[in-house]
């Protein structure tokens, strides 16, 4: 380092500790009992889960998705700054002296000081909601920056920290609203899966059986309207929660084509439904995610109205999970999109006991909170060799990007699984961190990834959870993994 570069480090140095020293000599009326508290409000995010839940309850939709978007804009944040920026810069906390005693925390911190993570989490929190919903930016706007100023009032930042967190967290805002943007603008495209002959022509909907989940909302309500108008001879099924799937069953004993009206964890309920009855599928998307449809080629109820008129179909893959001998459910059980152990599944439980107390969003950052401080990596043997694992993915089909958990898939007919492992050791914040940038297919010390058509996996755990589309279970023993190549007839136009 240079002489030029060494004055500059510490006239920086003595400017950040002059001006700390300026905010602790200086008084305001009133701050001194609102500003600890409202810093002691930020911890652990609680103050913008709870602002998230606000916003969703009273909100519209798009302040909803404003809400959603802050969060995740929270979560990559803190998940950068605990796994990176802390351990990389490693800078003690300010002294105390001259910061009066009634503005001092009961309990200090006992992290570095650079950057502030209250400050990164306020700033990406607001940051990303204004950027979807400005008028909530600017309501929050205020209180952000208080926060990030009561981490200077009271002692345990320097000003450079607050100002670098802050910086952080408008950087994940975009960052998050950049990856939303490419999600929501890929453009939807059909794979070159092969054409199903044997599929029939339903052209007034006639031996069509849909079975709705009428827990879906307005998507599901609006892919209806269609079926109702093109296709006016299908007979409409409603159900929810535990009817779903006796409804699935009888509906397939006795219909042509089963339709399905849902998200992700319904489409995968009725493919499993019509495999084990042997007819087609229909799928209309009704979910707020919609990711098989999406990898399907699917834009809406619209195609899949068009492809029953015409008699188009195309032969799709599904995964299959079988438990080992010995378990006392011994059905097998089959996904459209993933399966996954560890700290996915448990958030995932986490988020679903929690949501209907007090809100999906903060439900889903209070789940991911807990895993993130308090997982272990579960051990387990895979193949017949030993492994620690934070989680384990699988695909039904090759997924694109990196990482643990890529995003989506150009065709569902290859016959193999997407096999990503993130290794245990460590917290998992670091871990799955360092995973989710290494490269598709790579081998690192943390991250493997790899397709095959089947994997055994024994050793599992008692209590372990796992997920397949959405849902969650708790795993046997053992487990086998499958994939079922040209398994299921789904509709589809071809053009």
């Amino acid at each position: 380092m240079t002489d030029q570069e060494l004055t500059w480090q510490g006239a920086a140095a003595q400017w950040d500790r002059q001006l700390f020293d300026l905010v602790a000599r200086r008084h305001w009326p009133g701050a001194d009992r609102v500003l600890p508290r409202l810093g002691r409000a930020a911890n652990h995010g609680v103050l913008w889960g709870a602002s998230a839940a606000v916003i969703a309850a009273v909100g519209s939709p798009r302040a909803r998705r404003a809400a959603l978007r802050g969060a995740a804009s929270l979560a990559l944040a803190s998940a950068t700054i605990n796994s990176i920026g802390k351990w990389t810069v490693r800078r003690p906390r300010p002294l105390l002296e001259g910061v009066p005693a009634v503005r001092q925390l009961a309990t200090q911190p006992r992290t570095t000081s650079f950057p502030s993570g209250h400050s990164a989490s306020a700033f990406a929190f607001t940051a990303g909601l204004a950027l979807e919903s400005p008028g909530w930016g600017a309501v929050l706007a205020p209180v952000a920056a208080s926060v990030a100023f009561s981490r200077v009032y009271t002692g345990v930042h320097y000003p450079s920290d607050v100002v670098a967190g802050a910086a952080l967290g408008v950087a994940a805002g975009f960052v998050v609203r950049r990856l939303a943007r490419d999600a929501e603008g890929a453009r939807i495209v059909p794979g070159n899966e092969r054409a199903a002959a044997e599929a029939p022509a339903l052209p007034d909907g006639s031996g069509l059986t849909v079975v709705v989940n009428a827990g879906s909302g307005t998507a599901a309500d609006a892919g209806l309207d269609v079926v109702r108008a093109r296709l006016p001879k299908a007979e409409l099924v409603h159900c929810e929660g535990t009817e779903l799937a006796g409804a699935l069953a009888e509906a397939a004993s006795r219909a042509t084509v089963l339709g399905v009206c849902g998200g992700d964890g319904t489409i995968g309920a009725a493919a499993a439904a019509a495999l084990r009855a042997g007819i087609p599928l229909a799928v209309f998307p009704g979910g707020t995610f919609n990711h098989f449809a999406q990898d399907f080629g699917l834009a809406g109820a619209e195609d899949t109205c068009r492809a029953l008129a015409a008699g188009e179909a195309v032969r799709v893959g599904l995964g299959r999970f079988t438990p080992g001998p010995g378990a006392s459910q011994g059905a097998p059980g089959y996904f459209v999109n993933t399966f996954s152990i560890g700290s996915y599944p448990t958030l995932l439980k986490h988020r679903l006991t929690w949501a209907p107390r007090i809100g999906s969003v903060p439900a889903g950052l209070l789940a991911a909170w807990r895993v993130l401080r308090e997982e272990h990596p579960v051990r387990l043997r895979l193949a017949g060799r030993s492994r620690s694992v934070w989680l384990l993915f699988a695909g039904n089909g090759t997924y694109h990007g990196s990482g643990p958990a890529p995003r989506r898939r150009d065709r569902l007919d290859e016959g193999l699984l997407d096999l990503r492992l993130a290794y245990g050791g460590g917290r998992p914040g670091p871990r799955l961190l360092a995973a989710a940038l290494a490269g598709p297919l790579t081998r690192s010390p943390v991250h493997t990834a790899t397709r095959l058509r089947s994997l055994r996996i024994t050793e599992i755990p008692e209590g372990t959870a796992f997920a397949y589309d959405g849902e969650y279970a708790e795993a046997p023993r053992e487990l086998v993994l499958e994939s079922l190549p040209d398994a299921l007839t789904v509709y589809r136009p071809h053009v």
